[in-house]
């Protein structure tokens, strides 16, 4: 089959390897992709975000199957036209994205399901949200209420950053996304990710992981879009992987179908863990990045099949084909990132890399111009590698990053030390 994935990042990259090594593949497009999709799969120069071009697109070459990477072409409802034009599509409606593209829906609809998660209260204004945290007290979370490309959650420690927070959101610097905000009690515990995939009725869980979103070591440092990640996630035990499907993932997929917008594609429930409870932190539509390449990794082929009984409705006949391994990434990132960088610096070694079922570079922000692959943005390269144990696919992963010549970048030295300290 002709197959079409939408998206520019390391998440598409790790979904067109998957994807690519699956017999059913015939021809592998990733629109707009990047220089490591190339390697792999023909790029195409779409707008993503216009439904009515990608039907088109399509159309034109014979695509059977779409998969949506990201979450803004989601938001914009290019899976709905998708489904419009009779093409098999893999990502929810844009009313089921609603679940990512607006906090305050996703807290309703915890609300009217029971699933557990923090306090909160929203807000189109900044003096009643400030007295809202005058009055409860620091820590507290805010958060812009729209898609804001991993930057609009602030955990603020003390009252002075959350009335800076809502400043700057209200201010403007988010756009529309920040035009309503979200302001909720902080949790304590261990995060972690709980992937499933639901066809709007049934669910199949097919993975955990955890991740690192502080920049420096010892999570230190601003937050990021996530600076590496391993799986399985070592603190969702089965019972609790059971507890989160009871308790939160089954009643929200329930209470999507109930307002006649079934949730069909992969549900990302982030989960704080505490005293052997679980509640939800926040859901995402997508597959998370960097979470998706260590899930790929593991899941190698499959995943097309997978997916493919995800947006066939045939996930009650279907299951996942677990081995006992474990993988862990590593992000590269240009120097400054998360704040100003530099594009264009030339990353050398890259042909030194081992590429199999074990090691696996996947490029996230990255060109190629003259023979040169290039850095294209502020999270550039995965790292990722597959062991038998945690420890095995961290040192395998390490040793890959000497062989890089990139003196423009960096990257944390310690991903996986939480879950290899608890050992």
């Amino acid at each position: 089959m002709n197959i079409l994935i939408l998206g520019s990042g390391g998440r598409e990259h790790a979904l067109a390897w998957a994807v690519k090594q699956n017999p059913k593949c015939d021809r592998l497009i990733v629109a707009p992709g990047n220089a490591g999709t190339a390697m792999l799969a023909e790029n195409a120069g779409i707008d993503i975000l216009d439904g009515a071009t990608v039907v088109t697109f399509c159309e034109e070459n014979a695509v059977d199957f779409v998969i949506v990477g990201p979450e803004a072409p989601l938001a914009a409802g290019v899976a709905d036209a998708c489904r419009a034009a009779g093409l098999l599509t893999f990502g929810p409606s844009a009313a089921a994205a609603r679940l990512e593209a607006s906090k305050a829906f996703t807290k309703e609809i915890c609300d009217t399901s029971g699933a557990p998660t923090a306090a909160w209260a929203r807000f189109t204004e900044a003096t009643p949200a400030k007295d809202y945290v005058r009055e409860q007290g620091a820590p507290i979370v805010v958060k812009a209420d729209g898609l804001a490309a991993g930057k609009g959650v602030i955990v603020a420690m003390t009252e002075a950053e959350a009335m800076a927070a809502i400043d700057d959101m209200f201010g403007g610097s988010l756009g529309a996304a920040g035009a309503e905000v979200v302001i909720e009690e902080f949790m304590a515990g261990e995060e972690a990710s709980f992937f499933i995939l639901t066809d709007g009725t049934h669910a199949l869980p097919i993975g955990t992981a955890q991740d690192h979103k502080r920049v420096g070591d010892g999570d230190t440092g601003p937050n990021t879009g996530g600076m590496g990640a391993y799986s399985p996630a070592p603190v969702l035990t089965e019972a609790l992987q059971k507890q989160a499907m009871d308790r939160i993932v089954l009643p929200t997929i329930a209470e999507m179908a109930r307002r006649g917008t079934p949730y069909q594609g992969v549900l990302y429930a982030g989960l704080m863990i505490e005293d052997g409870e679980a509640r939800l932190v926040e859901y995402n539509c997508r597959f998370g990045d960097p979470e998706c390449q260590v899930l790929m990794m593991r899941l190698g082929a499959q995943a097309l099949d997978l997916m493919l009984a995800c947006a066939e409705g045939r996930l009650d006949q279907t299951q996942v084909n677990w081995a006992e391994d474990h993988a862990l990434t590593v992000v590269m990132a240009a120097k400054g990132y998360p704040g100003a960088y530099q594009k264009g610096s030339e990353i050398r070694g890259l042909e030194r890399m081992p590429e199999d079922s074990r090691h696996m570079v996947f490029h996230a922000g990255t060109v190629e111009r003259d023979g040169r692959i290039l850095a294209n943005g502020g999270r550039v390269l995965n790292v990722t590698a597959r062991g038998d144990t945690l420890e095995d696919a961290r040192n395998r992963a390490y040793a890959m990053i000497d062989h890089l010549r990139w003196p423009e970048g960096f990257c944390r030295s310690d991903i996986g030390w939480r879950a290899l300290a608890a050992k």
